[in-house]
């Protein structure tokens, strides 16, 4: 597995790749409108690109093909970690990035399907959220790791 820099050339499989991991993985969490909610047919492209190019933001590829992304602000709010099976090594880098800049916390919003994820890796749940997405509403968790 390699992880490397996302470029601005990765956006539409980091989409394609963010579409499957919900309506696949978080399908046994979540229902169908909700999944939609979450992760639409059509996303906003150009919001992507603005918010990954404002984050550090990894990928991760074997074979040439993006398995995962994560990105990650300067304050250490992790912002979206997406993977089939590179989870913790993509954490691990955007972890230590933050707290190499001084972040003395990680905090990100949880899906009921990442919440086990984040809890192995130290990571509290603070507030059970309920937040709405193009009209539904989808529940999630705020979860914070200390340095």
């Amino acid at each position: 597995m390699l992880l490397r820099s996302y470029s601005e050339k990765d956006l539409k499989e980091i989409l394609a790749l963010f579409y499957d991991a919900v309506h696949l993985v978080a399908a046994k969490d979540y229902s169908p409108a909700q999944l939609d909610a979450w992760a639409p047919r059509l996303p906003d492209e150009e919001r992507w690109r603005n918010s990954l190019s404002a984050h550090y933001a990894l990928v991760a590829e074997e074979g040439g093909k993006i398995v995962g992304f994560g990105d990650i602000d300067g304050t250490g709010y992790l912002d979206r970690l997406y993977a089939a099976g590179v989870g913790g090594a993509l954490a691990d880098a955007l972890e230590k990035y933050a707290f190499e800049r001084g972040a003395e916390k990680i905090s990100t919003y949880a899906s009921l399907t990442a919440k086990p994820f984040f809890e192995e890796r130290g990571y509290v749940a603070e507030a059970r959220r309920s937040v709405e997405r193009r009209g539904e509403r989808l529940t999630n968790f705020s979860m914070t790791k200390y340095f």
